[in-house]
């Protein structure tokens, strides 16, 4: 509603521009002949500060610009022959210098005539009067003696000034005495009232207690009589006063007897006895009702209102500018009560008094020219007046021939907001009166019609501007002397809206409340965010942040609540919207708790409720110390209503109350009240008796009487005890009691074995017993059951389920509550004293089967049942056996295929693990398998059960097949296993050798086993993986080898991965890009390298890969550096001798005993940071990058000369020895380190046949 509203506005104003705009009088340029024209004037009534310069206005415009003169008091002021008078240059007004002067001096009646050769403008009369402030005479108050209860009128007469005084009255203090329904101030200042206060000198006012006046009905002090009159001027402020006196004090109230009192103008004031009307007019004249009332009667008086009016303007006169022989007329028409009269002048002259001319005609308030002529240009005075007043207006008559002429400024640039009016100028002037028409872009029509209004000041006015308005528009000026034209441009934007407006936020102190303004505007307008709080600025605090969109307010207080507005602003419009903010916390603590009306075992508690922080409160928690029992420790009592402030509390005896009370929002809870004064309620005996009593054994022979203690609040006074009764049940016996203090429980001895008792306990204090308690059935302890369950059967339904039978026990044997029973079962082994683990299975005691599932088939089973009880478990029944019957067998405990030729596979099985019976024989069915993995015909053989093995003939080459192996008993075939293989398809393969997984070579050789899945592989150290490979083959050159192969299977990422023999390190791998033959460089000379090729799917987890290949590549012979010749070595060998010595006994021990040097060692004796470290967990070395064949090694050090040979081979550094390239191992050691000058052949690992010299041994240490 409050956007609409300022939505409104905005267009009220706006309409109110616009039709200013377009009833602006005709101006005439300045650079013509025109008469003058009063611009600016002083008021007609000028009070003047007797202390300041005096400043009469008069200012005028006019060509050529006019000369001023002045009257005082209807006579010529002679400015230049007062000393104290100036006139401003090219202007009337007039500075009197009152230094030293009196102001009254100069007051009187001005008037300012404005005049050139075209004709004389006058001012309106000008009353200066100085202003004057009131003086109190001295005068002596005696004080005035009324009785109580009768109405006084305190007079004020206050002295006159200038303006009219300000009144009001004070008390002895200098306090401005308040008002009320029984003390009002009138008008005219008099002071109607029942209490003593003080005027203008301190008046004493005596009331006297003596012959009380009674109470009385409404009579009026003011006005008096039932009736009265008010005259009022239009545009003034009505105000009618009622003042009445009785007792009790009346009330006052007002109406119109012909209608209603005028909405938005009328207003009360002085509690009811002063009616306001503003802005009156003709219709509030009337009769005006005031009526005055109390419990014993009413009066009335009623106000007759007549209106009078000063001179207003109907239509004032305008400047006229006439062409030669033209037609034209002034009026002059005013309205007023009583109608005011119409006087005219020309050029401050009384018309009357001015030659006759033929062209001129006055009809009362009309002046008509006719065919005037040139040189009749003057200044027209029009006086309109009654008794209240007068209004003077001035217009001139010029007679000009003039050419048209566009005022307004050429290419100009409108904007306007699309739906709005849009008025585009085209201010004109000539003579005669130029005609405008108006054209859009290149169009030739003349813009008449909706949606265009041609105003007749020539204004083109859109009333709804849309964007295809936008444009170019020319207008036109034209009069018979001549043609003149004007463009102006319109742009029609979109309108700034507000999309997302702030919302409404209850926000708790000390959080952040933010505040979305999300607004659309016209891309072309430049955009201006305001945010105000209350219609005023922000405060001055970081804390409030401004973006683009958002006002955010951090750690709010209460100091941030109100309406927050976002205004967003261009240059041609606005939007806003508003929201409020709400800060909330948790209530403050009640205050002044008192206790009331105190009982027995009652109070009452009131108390104050602190401040909501606008969150209602919605509940007081009532808390309650008991400073006897628990002193410092506060419980719960009751919660109330947030609407109540008191609460009836039941109390109970023998307790020292103090309270406390906590209000509690949806914020949460304040805090604590301070405490009551304390209560303390006089002891009694107990109300109630423990609860929770139980009577249970723990011993066959016992019987335990437990209970839950009474707390200190429900003792009800000192000397809290138990008295603990009790019988066995069913037997002819008197109750026997004991009484205990502070203990819960009681042990009665001697009982017999699980039998019922009654038992009860009574609360007992000083004071007297609590109720009588109640009888709870307790037993007395259980003992082992005696009888095992018998006629104990079994009926076996099937291999894997048995059921159980028997008849329960009789109940006297049980002795105890049954809970059930178990029954115990395991399997019994042949030719084994030892039988399984037992198993347990329990039965609820209303069970008299149970059934034994996940039996084994084909088994012996021994069982036996027994019966449970609290106390536990009874002796077991005879042990009896049972049978299951023969079930499936498992899988087969392995299938592997070996032996693989051109049409053949042997296929060699393991029996199950788990037969279930005896095995009748095997199934083997099996088909081949095509490159796409479809599956061919199936084949099915059947096999003895004593066979483990089978060869198949007839294969095709080179193809690959699956095969599928299950075993049988009588019951049938058991689960099935899988294995897939393929044919080879050259003879050569049969020569190459085969290694299985960390085997190392072996002799003599065995064909490349192709299996790719096992179940259970029982010489496999690592998983195969189904085999899609075939034909694979090695060849070995001085520093690498070439492997190719066969490969048919889906997944085209197909790596190479080679790693040292017996070496730790991960696997090095290549990848292959779509080939069958790879050629893998860089290996080092008299190293052995297990390699294989794998296929890996889109994850990089390995689904395929061939058998391992040992390759050796064969030792170079090569020259080695010995360092031993160099100087520098030398130098450390003399200073180091010793320590020389004892490193190479410990070398030469270490290679005659033939073990290997660690990796670990020499990493260690390098000490390089650049070789990458051994991992933790494996003790495994990272791998070496020999991805870039020109790059040393990592772990190469530089010659103690600081260069390295630039022709030296790739995988060699001549860093040490005395002059061989020393070969660098993949494990990062040089071989040069293993051996002589002329090695030879390697025939396991790193290790050298021969001892290593000096100069070497020394290498393996650098």
């Amino acid at each position: 509603m409050e956007k609409t509203c300022k939505c409104v506005l905005r267009a009220g104003a706006l309409l109110v521009l616009f039709l200013g705009h377009m009833t602006t009088a005709l101006e005439v340029p300045l650079d013509l002949p025109q008469p003058p024209t009063i611009t600016h004037q002083s008021p007609k009534d000028y009070i003047i500060d007797p202390r300041e310069n005096i400043v009469i206005h008069c200012e005028a415009k006019g060509k050529p610009h006019p000369s001023f003169s002045w009257t005082r008091n209807g006579t010529h002021f002679d400015v230049d022959n007062d000393s104290k008078v100036t006139m401003k240059p090219h202007s009337g007004t007039l500075v009197i210098d009152i230094g030293g002067e009196k102001a009254g001096a100069y007051e009187g009646v001005y008037q300012c005539t404005a005049r050139n050769q075209h004709g004389t403008a006058v001012s309106n009369n000008i009353i200066i009067r100085q202003s004057r402030s009131p003086l109190w005479s001295k005068e002596r108050n005696e004080p005035i003696i009324v009785q109580k209860g009768v109405p006084l009128v305190l007079q004020c007469r206050p002295p006159e000034g200038l303006p009219s005084p300000v009144m009001f009255w004070m008390d002895n203090n200098f306090q401005r005495l308040p008002q009320s329904g029984r003390v009002s101030q009138a008008l005219d200042g008099d002071l109607y009232f029942s209490n003593t206060i003080q005027q203008k000198q301190p008046m004493t006012v005596r009331v006297l207690n003596q012959d009380r006046v009674g109470e009385r009905r409404p009579t009026f002090l003011l006005p008096t009589g039932n009736r009265s009159t008010k005259t009022v001027l239009r545009g003034e402020a009505l105000e009618l006063e009622c003042i009445a006196e009785g007792l009790p004090t009346p009330e006052i109230s007002w109406r119109k007897e012909s209608g209603d009192l005028p909405s938005g103008r009328s207003s009360f004031h002085s509690f009811h006895k002063v009616l306001r009307i503003v802005g009156v007019t003709e219709a509030d004249a009337g009769a005006y009702r005031c009526t005055a009332k109390n419990q014993h009667g009413t009066a009335h008086h009623i106000i007759t209102v007549t209106v009078k009016a000063a001179p207003y303007w109907i239509s004032s006169p305008r400047n006229l500018i006439l062409a030669p022989k033209e037609n034209g007329v002034l009026i002059c028409r005013a309205s007023g009560n009583p109608k005011p009269t119409i006087a005219w002048a020309m050029n401050g002259v009384p018309i009357e008094s001015e030659p006759r001319d033929p062209s001129r005609t006055v009809e009362d308030d009309t002046i008509i020219f006719s065919d005037i002529q040139t040189g009749s240009s003057a200044v027209y005075q029009c006086n309109a007046s009654n008794q209240f007043g007068y209004l003077l207006a001035n217009a001139f008559v010029s007679v000009l021939a003039e050419p048209p002429r566009v005022l307004t400024q050429p290419n100009k640039v409108y904007q306007v907001i699309r739906n709005s009016p849009a008025l585009l100028d085209c201010a004109s002037f000539g003579s005669p009166i130029p005609n405008i028409t108006w054209f859009k872009d290149s169009q030739t029509s003349v813009l008449e019609g909706d949606p265009y209004v041609l105003h007749e000041n020539g204004t083109l006015e859109i009333n709804v501007a849309q964007k295809l308005n936008s444009g170019k528009f020319t207008c036109v000026a034209m009069n018979s002397l001549g043609k003149k034209e004007n463009h102006v441009f319109l742009e029609v934007k979109e309108p700034t809206r507000i999309l997302k407006q702030p919302e409404y936020k209850v926000i708790e102190r000390s959080r952040n409340a933010r505040f979305e303004c999300k607004v659309k505007h016209d891309p072309t307008l430049t955009p201006t965010m305001i945010w105000l709080k209350d219609d005023g600025e922000l405060p001055d605090d970081e804390r409030f942040v401004v973006d683009s969109e958002s006002l955010t307010i951090t750690d709010v207080t209460e100091e941030d609540e109100g309406t927050y507005t976002c205004i967003m602003n261009t240059t041609l419009d606005q939007d806003s919207a508003s929201a409020m903010l709400t800060v909330v916390e948790q209530p403050d603590p009640p205050t002044d708790l008192e206790l009331s009306d105190p009982g027995a075992r009652s109070i009452q508690l009131t108390w104050i409720s602190g401040d909501e922080h606008n969150s209602p409160i919605q509940n007081f928690l009532i808390q309650y110390e008991d400073a006897l029992h628990r002193p410092g420790v506060w419980h719960n009592m009751t919660e109330v209503p947030g609407t109540k402030t008191t609460a009836h509390l039941k109390l109970s005896p023998f307790v020292h109350y103090a309270f406390r009370v906590l209000a509690i929002n949806e914020v949460g809870s304040s805090q604590p009240s301070y405490p009551s004064r304390q209560y303390k309620t006089d002891p009694a005996a107990p109300d109630e008796n423990p609860s929770a009593v139980q009577g249970f054994g723990t011993e066959h022979n016992n019987l335990v009487i437990s209970w839950k203690p009474l707390t200190g609040l429900q003792a009800n006074g000192p000397g809290l005890q138990y008295k603990v009764i009790w019988r066995q049940k069913d037997v002819d016996k008197d109750w026997t009691s004991v009484t205990l203090a502070n203990v819960s429980k009681f042990v009665v001895s001697g009982t017999p074995t699980f039998v019922p008792y009654e038992v009860k306990v009574q609360a007992v204090n000083e004071y007297g017993s609590g109720p009588e308690p109640l009888v709870h059935i307790g037993h007395s302890g259980e003992d082992l059951p005696l009888a095992a369950p018998h006629s104990v059967q079994v009926l076996v339904q099937n291999s894997t389920l048995a059921e159980v039978h028997w008849e329960p026990i009789a109940p006297s044997t049980v002795r105890g509550r049954l809970r059930g029973y178990k029954v115990y079962y395991w399997k019994e082994k042949k030719h084994n004293p030892h039988h399984d683990e037992q198993q347990v299975l329990t039965f609820s005691r209303n069970k008299t089967h149970g059934k034994l599932p996940g039996l084994h088939p084909f088994s012996l089973y021994v069982f036996n049942v027994r019966v449970f009880n609290g106390k536990g478990e009874g002796p077991p029944s005879p042990n009896q056996h049972f049978s299951t019957p023969e079930g499936v067998p498992g899988p087969p405990a392995f299938l592997r295929i070996t032996n693989p030729n051109l049409d053949s596979l042997m296929l060699e099985w393991g029996p199950p693990s788990e037969r279930n019976g005896r095995l009748t024989g095997y199934t083997l069915k099996y088909q081949p398998v095509n490159a796409s993995s479809e599956l061919g015909p199936l084949e099915e053989i059947a096999l003895a059960a004593n066979e483990t093995s089978v060869t198949l003939l007839n294969l095709r080459y080179s193809t690959r097949y699956k095969f599928y192996f299950s075993a049988q008993t009588i019951k049938g075939p058991g689960p099935a296993i899988t294995e897939e293989a393929v044919t080879i398809m050259d003879e050569v393969l049969m020569h190459q050798p085969a290694v299985g997984v960390g085997t190392g070579y072996t002799a003599p050789p065995h064909p490349i086993s192709p299996i790719t899945q096992s179940l259970r592989p029982p010489f496999y150290k690592v998983r195969p993986v189904g085999s899609a490979f075939g034909n694979v083959s090695s060849s070995v050159r001085e520093n690498g080898a070439v492997i190719s192969w066969e490969y048919w299977g889906p997944d085209k990422n197909v790596y190479i991965e080679y790693i040292v023999e017996n070496s730790k390190e991960d696997w090095k791998k290549e990848f292959v890009n779509g080939s069958q033959t790879y050629q893998i460089k860089g290996l080092k000379p008299g190293t052995s390298y297990r390699v294989r090729v794998v296929a890996k799917d889109q994850s990089d987890a390995t689904v395929h890969r061939t058998e391992e290949l040992l390759i050796t590549v064969p030792a170079m012979a090569s020259r080695q550096v010995d360092i031993g010749t160099q100087g520098w070595f030398i130098g450390l060998m003399c200073a180091i001798a010793l320590l020389i010595l004892v490193l190479l006994i410990i070398c030469f021990i270490k290679r005659n005993k033939g073990g290997k040097y660690p990796v670990k060692e020499k990493e260690d004796a390098h000490a390089d940071p650049e070789i990458q470290p051994m991992r933790e967990d494996d003790g495994t070395f990272g791998e070496y990058s020999d991805a870039e064949d020109l790059k040393p090694l990592k772990g190469s050090r530089t010659p103690s000369n600081g260069t390295v040979k630039k022709d030296d081979s790739d995988d060699s550094l001549v860093d040490y020895g005395e002059g061989g390239d020393g070969q660098f191992n993949e494990d990062g050691s040089f071989i040069g380190q293993y051996s002589g000058r002329k090695e030879k052949d390697v025939v396991e690992g790193n290790e050298s046949s021969a001892a290593p010299s000096p100069g070497n041994a020394m290498n393996s240490f650098v």
